[in-house]
């Protein structure tokens, strides 16, 4: 099948490579000169920009986004939906806000052309293990590409599918990510205590090993804290900072729209945040009211 891909970073290449791999036909396009030069390489068409990518493409069109969000992919989308005809395709793969996603499909829908919102996981591994997608939109259009999609995918019948209308690809995207924060933050949680316990001596990277296997908390997400604790036991080489992609601040104003309560993953988020500040000056009031009520000892800057 032929494909259109814009956005050839690290996860999108990967993608055009999986896709090549899997005997379909892309025609890239990407502003990095070498990123498109290292698709072509691998026998993808070159675009030279985005009115390119749509003349080297045969109707009905089909073209994947892979940009970062925000206002690069609203201009992409915006940008492929005047050059498109009616019948082609656009598939937004990046991590848009749904509410976005909703609207852009409204948007191209009055020109005839079809919105699909991929909610996809797999960042780096995905190329050798697979990618697993989250398809909103019309389900006619999701047929159409299904070839593409289960080339992504772990395997041709599973680990993809259409969950909905346009948006609920990347709401159901959103709330993976809601959960992945509080995985990874009741993992951390959990080794820093064994950390601590000093009296133990505790082998964290053996530990790490031995739930892998048969244990109720083995994951994905724990082979890969497996990995990093035996490629540095202290974690000497690593700040304690922690970025977030948006994602987990869009399910916890999600939550409070809609009432519904998701401690865990709003105390994950908090934390990345805490993780950001040095000297946080909420810790500091917190020694000077104890300073001030009981003559509690202070540590002084």
């Amino acid at each position: 099948m032929e494909l259109g891909m814009v956005g050839l970073g690290r996860m999108g290449g990967n993608m055009a490579q999986r896709l090549l791999e899997g005997g379909h036909s892309i025609v890239a396009y990407d502003p990095g000169v070498e990123a498109v030069e290292a698709v072509e390489a691998l026998g993808a068409r070159a675009g030279n920009s985005l009115e390119d990518l749509v003349s080297l493409l045969s109707p009905p069109r089909a073209v994947w986004s892979m940009v970062p969000s925000g206002s690069i992919t609203e201009d992409t989308v915006s940008a492929l939906g005047d050059l498109l005809s009616p019948g082609d395709t656009i598939v937004d793969g990046g991590n848009s806000n749904y509410k976005d996603s909703v609207r852009r499909a409204s948007e191209l829908g009055k020109k005839g052309v079809t919105f699909l919102d991929a909610g996809t996981s797999g960042g780096i591994w995905g190329l050798t293990e697979g990618y697993s997608l989250m398809v909103g939109g019309e389900k006619e259009a999701f047929q159409r590409l299904e070839q593409v999609f289960q080339t992504l995918a772990p395997g041709p019948d599973h680990g993809y599918g259409h969950v909905g209308p346009a948006g609920a690809g990347h709401f159901v995207k959103m709330v993976h990510n809601g959960i992945e924060y509080g995985m990874m933050q009741a993992y951390a949680e959990g080794f820093e205590l064994m950390e601590a316990k000093e009296q133990f001596g505790l082998d964290l990277a053996q530990i790490s090993e031995i739930w892998r296997y048969g244990s109720v908390v083995r994951s994905w997400l724990l082979d890969l804290t497996a990995a990093a604790l035996q490629e540095d036991p202290e974690l000497s080489g690593l700040q304690a900072y922690v970025d977030d992609s948006g994602e987990g601040r869009w399910t916890v104003e999600e939550s409070i729209e809609l009432a519904i309560p998701i401690p865990v993953i709003s105390a994950s988020l908090q934390a990345r945040f805490r993780s950001r500040q040095d000297g946080p000056f909420g810790v500091k009031l917190l020694a000077a009211m104890r300073n001030q009520f009981g003559g509690h000892a202070v540590k002084k800057a």
